[in-house]
């Protein structure tokens, strides 16, 4: 065995050993060890192919940034591809097996591949599928698509459970290392809510690979103790096995937490997996810092691995990386690796260190190479040797294990996912993150802060400083004397090593070496994102954090530029793989779409509604009563009454979005057609939303409740599409508004209280004068209700074309508030109506929907030319609406339609064709948009869409279906067929 698991030391339980099997060869590990552990005490060296050329792999990290040893694990519907071992937590009877190898892992009929590597380099696939052009279909399509992928996904249904859940906070702590830890301490003494997260499974980072000693105890029970005394504080929520993948608008943080990855048979009552989204007033990131491999000859070779990598396995699981061991570093990091080694009886044959002057502080036993390299590492499927470079002479020493260091990258992607970009310093030979965040401060060695103690200090004082500004009261925490702390300060980056033959590998798991990406420099392809894309570096699971600082730094050499003019590719969400499972959390299956109700689908229920699916809602769509036998008397009751007496309507799922700031008017003044800088506070304004290209998009209303304060409503359908436009338009369009945006629809029951009686029944609930003179048509203000017991938003606003209101409560009051209008509107005949009586009234009224706002309509087409204003500044669509083809004379036009037999009916999408034209579509004039009987009129009438339509009211034209064959003389007219004079609107 090259490597073995040692007598004592570590934190494993070695009272617990765990059976497990990788390849079908059952193997021994113990209660604590990671799948990574464990292969190594088995003396697994070999544990992958890579993927183009499938050369052997080893372990190379011990966390997250693994490239190397990715597994498939389970079996059944419980299979998950592309594990990695480094992260897996040992448990019994686990099942691993290797991936991208055929017919086996010792044999690989793939490996092949590295015969052919002089024609497999960078950008090989652009040039060679491009001749003959037949052979792309029949040949090499079909083969990229066989080879593509790394694991296979099973084909089983999976039977474990994922959740979403949302949690809030204070201060979310990104980290649980020294820095983590002396935060958590110090903000959860102060009573602020905390949340601590980390990706492994315990707390600790990296204090659990440390010797050191805090205090008068040893790392790792300075840890155990810092975690009870968290774990006794109510307001610290502690997260472990949970990765913060993104950071998003509003300092919300998407986090995955593994609840029972770490089980054969997970308890049903549990998920597997749990996606957090934690919104934080103040985040701290304490991530720390990812330490850099070097690209010398054969540096993939099972047995060369990170120095810290080395240092967890040796000190927190008690496995030898190997008996003969070299360490070749640039800095500091390799001696403390030398001193672990050697107080566990193993000598280093080696420290190669490329610093001229080295470590003069090292009083070890191992031999230093100072000024020296590694330029190739030799062995097939385990390492063998290693030759040394030193000005010139080349030396070969035996070795089963290699480790190195690069210097250290701090882990900054989180920092960067709101669209700022690092910044590279020459100090510290690294990428830092971008300056001016807004909620999230660094602290730790993600800072360039170096040191256990460092960290400590560094991690409370942020703390402190962060929860005093949001009004608690602390001190920073403080800790003893730190023994056998490691200071490693940032040393020279080494990009290019001298006397290199074998091939030097920058990013692990897609096979790309350094001369890949001198080859993209040379082929015009030495921008950071071209050469990303040309080599495919930094494009697998590990997306990049092990590559891209390394291959950042060859592609200046190259083009003989500072890496900071190269610059990095964008950092973007997630920050390691996040599984479709618990992004789908508990949608699929029956429950892939949910079951939307509203706030007021009790109070439907119960007054007999009949409920019909409407886009992502269950809404009401008629209430039936004792002795109607159709739904057709339902809705003509229903629709009588309103125009009679008075209806309650459940309008909740209008979307509603709250819109505020300075230059919340001037947003709206260019999002929407017709003006709204000078709405006055108090008043509603019903407005038009155009495409670029000229078209509407949505309509709806938009209240002024203060000076920087609006409450717009959009049409059901296009709730979501309205407020990503919105944000687009915010964000992308006008950035230097100050302007914030926030969806309200579910915070709001809204309800519509219709007809000639509405005054009367609200007047009972509503504390303020809502008369004519006090609240006209148009208000909208917000109102106290039942004494002061309830506040809400009142609407003066109507689609029936009835004295109407609009009542916004909040949703969890909206079924009581629904009962006592109800109950006060008794004795004035309120009756509850549905869509489909809505429709109705709608329509009788010359009401457009997206029935008619169909995506192809402009203003001027329903009749609201005056709405496009030609006297305020810009706004979207202006430029395109003015177009010669979306002002002719020819385009379809709103008009009204009915029969000229009012016992006939027709259908809505029947053609409109002149009176005595043949039934052919070349003769089409138009088509009906929206139909109903109408109990006002006693006949069918209908909206529609023709051409001319504005000159051609009272023409007799033929309303024709072809699909159903059915042929209706009918009559075009004013599309508003209730109360033209709108005097109802007024009263």
């Amino acid at each position: 065995m090259t490597s073995y698991r040692l007598q004592t030391g570590g934190l494993i339980d070695r009272q617990t050993p765990v059976s497990f099997t990788f390849d079908g060869k059952r193997m021994l590990g113990f209660e604590g060890d990671s799948l990574a552990s464990a292969l190594l005490a088995n003396g697994r060296q070999l544990i992958g192919r890579s993927f183009k050329y499938h050369r052997p792999r080893g372990i190379l990290t011990a966390g997250s940034a693994e490239p190397n040893a990715l597994m498939t694990i389970g079996r059944g519907g419980r299979t998950e591809a592309n594990t990695r071992a480094t992260m897996q937590e040992l448990y019994q009877g686990l099942e691993a097996k290797s991936q991208s190898r055929w017919p086996s892992l010792e044999f690989d009929i793939g490996a092949l591949n590295t015969l052919l590597s002089p024609f497999l380099g960078a950008g090989f696939y652009y040039k060679t599928f491009m001749w003959p052009a037949p052979l792309w279909e029949k040949l090499y399509e079909p083969f990229i698509r066989k080879a593509a992928g790394l694991g296979k996904a099973t084909y089983e249904a999976d039977p474990d459970t994922y959740e979403k859940c949302w949690a809030h906070c204070d201060l979310l702590i990104i980290g649980s290392g020294p820095t983590g830890i002396a935060a958590a301490l110090t903000s959860g003494r102060s009573g602020a809510r905390v949340i601590l997260v980390d990706e492994h499974s315990a707390s600790g980072g990296s204090l659990l690979s440390e010797t050191a000693s805090i205090g008068d105890v040893s790392a790792s029970v300075f840890v155990q103790q810092a975690m009870d005394e968290l774990h006794s504080l109510s307001n610290v929520q502690i997260l472990t096995r949970t990765t913060a993948f993104g950071w998003y608008d509003g300092n919300v943080f998407g986090a995955v937490e593994r609840v029972q990855k770490q089980v054969a048979l997970p308890n049903v009552a549990l998920p597997v997996e749990r996606l957090w989204r934690i919104v934080a007033k103040k985040a701290l990131l304490a991530s720390g810092a990812e330490e850099r491999p070097l690209v010398f000859g054969g540096n993939d070779i099972p047995g060369v691995m990170m120095a810290t990598a080395m240092r967890t396995y040796l000190n927190r699981y008690g496995v030898a990386p190997g008996k003969d061991v070299a360490i070749f570093t640039t800095n500091n990091s390799g001696y403390a690796l030398a001193n672990d080694l050697e107080a566990r009886g193993i000598v280093p044959v080696a420290i190669i260190d490329s610093r001229p002057d080295g470590n003069s502080a090292y009083a070890g036993k191992a031999r230093v190479i100072n000024g020296a390299f590694v330029s190739d590492a030799h062995g097939g499927k385990a390492l063998s040797s290693v030759s040394i470079f030193k000005s010139g002479i080349a030396e070969t020493i035996k070795v089963d294990a290699l480790a190195m260091s690069g210097g250290f990258s701090p882990v900054i992607h989180l920092a960067c996912h709101r669209g700022g970009k690092p910044i590279w310093s020459d100090e510290q030979s690294a990428f830092l993150a971008p300056n001016g965040l807004k909620g999230m401060e660094l602290a730790g060695a993600v800072a360039t802060t170096v040191g256990i103690a460092a960290c400590l200090e560094d991690g409370a004082n942020r703390a402190a400083a962060l929860i005093e500004g949001l009004g608690f009261k602390t001190s920073p925490a403080s800790f003893g004397t730190v023994e056998r702390d490691i200071v490693s300060p940032a040393a020279k980056p080494v990009w290019n090593i001298p006397g290199i033959k074998g091939k030097a590998f920058v990013d692990y798991q897609n096979d790309v070496h350094r001369e890949d990406l001198g080859i993209a420099v040379q082929e015009g392809y030495g921008h950071v994102e071209l050469a990303k894309r040309y080599t495919t570096n930094g494009m697998a699971t590990d997306q990049g954090k092990l590559s891209n600082v390394n291959a950042i730094g060859l592609l200046a050499q190259a083009r003989g530029v500072s890496p900071a003019e190269v610059g990095t590719t964008t950092f973007r969400p997630f920050y390691t793989p996040v599984s479709f499972g618990a992004l789908t959390g508990a949608y699929h299956g029956e429950h892939f779409q949910p079951v939307r109700k509203s706030p007021l689908h009790g109070w439907a229920k119960k007054n007999g509604a009949i409920f019909v699916e409407t886009g992502l809602w269950y809404r009401s769509s008629w209430f039936t009563r004792d002795g109607e036998t159709t739904w057709r008397e339902s809705v003509d009751r229903e629709v009588r009454n309103v125009r009679v007496n008075a209806g309650l309507c459940d309008v909740s799922m209008l979307g509603k979005i709250e819109i505020c700031g300075k230059d919340a008017a001037e947003f709206l003044n260019r999002v929407y057609s017709n003006a709204f800088l000078k709405l006055p506070v108090g008043k509603a304004r019903y407005g038009l939303m155009l495409r670029e290209d000229g078209m509407i998009y949505d309509d709806g209303t938009t209240s002024r409740l203060s000076e920087q304060r609006f409450f717009m409503t959009t049409t059901t359908a296009y709730a979501a599409g309205v407020m990503n436009h919105l944000e687009f338009c915010a964000q992308a369009l006008w950035p230097d508004l100050d302007v914030h945006i926030a969806s309200s629809t579910d915070q709001w029951a809204q309800m519509a209280v219709a007809g000639p009686k509405a005054r009367l029944i609200l007047q009972t609930v509503v504390d303020e004068d809502i008369s004519n003179e006090a609240f006209p048509f148009l208000g909208a203000k917000e109102v106290s209700l039942f004494g002061g017991q309830l506040h809400g938003r009142l609407l003066r606003i109507s689609f029936s074309g009835e004295l109407a209101f609009e009542l916004a409560v909040p949703a969890s009051y909206g079924e009581s508030v629904a009962d006592a209008l109800m109950e006060a509107g008794r004795n004035h005949g309120i009756q509850p109506y549905g869509v489909e009586a809505l429709s109705v009234l709608r329509i009788e009224k010359g009401h457009v929907t997206h029935n008619e706002i169909n995506g192809t309509v402009v203003p001027a087409d329903l009749g609201f030319g005056k709405m496009v204003s030609s006297t305020k500044g810009d706004f979207i669509g202006k430029a395109m609406v003015a177009r010669e083809g979306l002002t002719s004379s020819e385009r379809p036009q709103l008009v009204g339609v009915i029969p000229l037999d009012p016992n006939t009916s027709f259908r809505s999408g029947s053609h409109i064709l002149e009176k005595n034209a043949a039934a052919r579509l070349e003769n089409d004039q138009g088509y009906v948009t929206s139909s109903a009987f109408s109990p006002h009129l006693r006949s069918t009438i209908g909206l529609a869409l023709v051409k001319r339509g504005s000159e051609r009211h009272d023409e007799e034209v033929m309303i024709w279906n072809g699909i159903r064959n059915e042929f209706t003389p009918g009559r075009l007219c004013n599309p508003v067929f209730v109360d033209p004079e709108n005097e109802k609107l007024h009263v």
